[in-house]
């Protein structure tokens, strides 16, 4: 069954769920009416309930970021992958116990009590002459190097207090959002949570949660927004700009403007329906918003760094803040995808099983549905198990991390 677009009838069939919940409840206790009974059934209500929204919601944002609920036949699934991993593999907190273990003791700025990791550093750059308010942020992921060099050299740019009279407007750089994530060298903190799929957060929440909020407020007091991204440890992905294609026109041209502006060579414009993310924040407050992918792989591509920054000085001159000329344009491919889940990475073509994966093809090239996206292989190198495509197009992500668990994203095709 096609999935439900319609609020008006997504509306309704939440009211006859409710309708059907109610007529069973009466008819049992118009079988057995008692108070004990009506207390047993409301509880046993709001028990299946709490074990439902659990299912749905709870796993994905606080204990799985990769599960995606699409029914309780996918829910058993997942306990029973999740089951035998948990048999083979050492625990989460062995895992960070030895990766901590094997860290050196990071510098003075580590978070401490006087400084949790949830208040991130920032530097702020009031300009001499009025002009809007730009906050470009990194590090989102712990593991993405290129945009904190990036605004490191941003920050020695704008120093000079005649550098910041030249500016129009403000700006606001946070080059490590997840200082947690950062400080364990991985995609995420100590409590495991994907920082990308958590916003806008909760004050009180865990850490990453609070992080999220702080985040989430930043990105409402801006007037635009660029959050500067990698392929991580695990992926390469194609020098690429992205935005949501926003229901309002005048954000989504601003929105594109930006992303053309920024002159890397694609420029990806996706549904606006997935949540979590810190450019749904900017979205929910009409913030133009875009951001930014460059290789990855767990390097820090010196290319990478010299793009965002000269990316980020082009939007800021784009904007009207800076007097600078635009280069040549280097956009070589421009797509608008608005279907429901374009631009969610990490579900495309997943792996079919776990073991070591080779790809077949390279970052860049043209591909058909079908075709062989790589083999993985168990850990004697005899059994290969074919990945193929999923979509054709130009494969933009692709898998460099070589060790694979079931599920996990292999590559990502940008259908054009």
């Amino acid at each position: 069954m096609a999935d439900i677009q319609s609020k008006s009838l997504l509306y309704f069939k939440g009211f006859l769920f409710l309708m059907l919940g109610a007529a069973a409840a009466g008819l049992l206790l118009a079988e057995r009416p008692s108070f004990k009974v009506a207390g047993l059934l409301a509880l046993s209500i709001w028990a299946f309930a709490r074990t439902y929204y659990f299912a749905f919601y709870v796993i994905e944002h606080y204990i799985d970021s990769e599960f995606k609920f699409s029914g309780l036949g996918s829910l058993v699934s997942y306990l029973l992958r999740r089951g035998r991993r948990v048999s083979r593999e050492p625990s989460a907190d062995q895992s960070i116990t030895k990766k901590s273990a094997a860290m050196p003791h990071p510098p003075a700025a580590e978070p401490s009590a006087d400084r949790p990791a949830h208040a991130f550093q920032k530097k702020e750059f009031q300009g001499g002459q009025p002009g809007p308010n730009l906050l470009i942020v990194g590090g989102v992921h712990g593991d993405e190097f290129e945009a904190i060099a990036a605004m490191h050299r941003l920050i020695r740019r704008f120093q000079p207090l005649q550098q910041q009279r030249e500016l129009k407007g403000s700006l606001t750089l946070v080059p490590v959002v997840n200082e947690s994530a950062y400080w364990r060298g991985d995609r995420t903190g100590e409590d495991q949570l994907d920082l990308a799929r958590t916003c806008p957060g909760r004050e009180e929440g865990v850490e990453t949660e609070r992080v999220a909020f702080a985040l989430s407020e930043l990105i409402r007091s801006a007037d635009f927004f660029i959050d500067l991204h990698s392929g991580g440890t695990t992926m390469a992905v194609v020098p690429m700009t992205g935005y949501v294609l926003h229901a309002n026109a005048d954000v989504r041209e601003q929105q594109r403007r930006m992303a053309s502006a920024f002159n890397l060579p694609i420029v990806w414009g996706a549904s606006a329906n997935l949540e979590g993310r810190s450019l749904s924040v900017a979205r929910d407050a009409n913030t133009p918003a875009i951001y930014a992918e460059f290789m990855g792989s767990g390097l820090c591509d010196s290319a990478g760094v010299a793009a965002y920054e000269e990316g980020c000085l082009n939007v800021m001159a784009m904007l009207g803040m800076l007097e600078r000329e635009l280069p040549v344009s280097r956009v070589q491919h421009v797509v608008e995808d608005p279907r429901p889940g374009a631009g969610h990475m990490q579900v495309c073509n997943p792996s079919p099983v776990s073991g070591f994966f080779t790809p077949n093809v390279n970052l860049g090239d043209e591909i058909q549905a079908g075709d062989l996206l790589g083999v993985v292989a168990d850990l004697l190198g005899e059994q290969q198990t074919p990945a193929l495509a999923d979509q054709s197009g130009l494969v933009l992500v692709l898998r460099t991390f070589s060790r694979v668990l079931q599920g996990d994203c292999l590559g990502v095709i940008l259908e054009s």
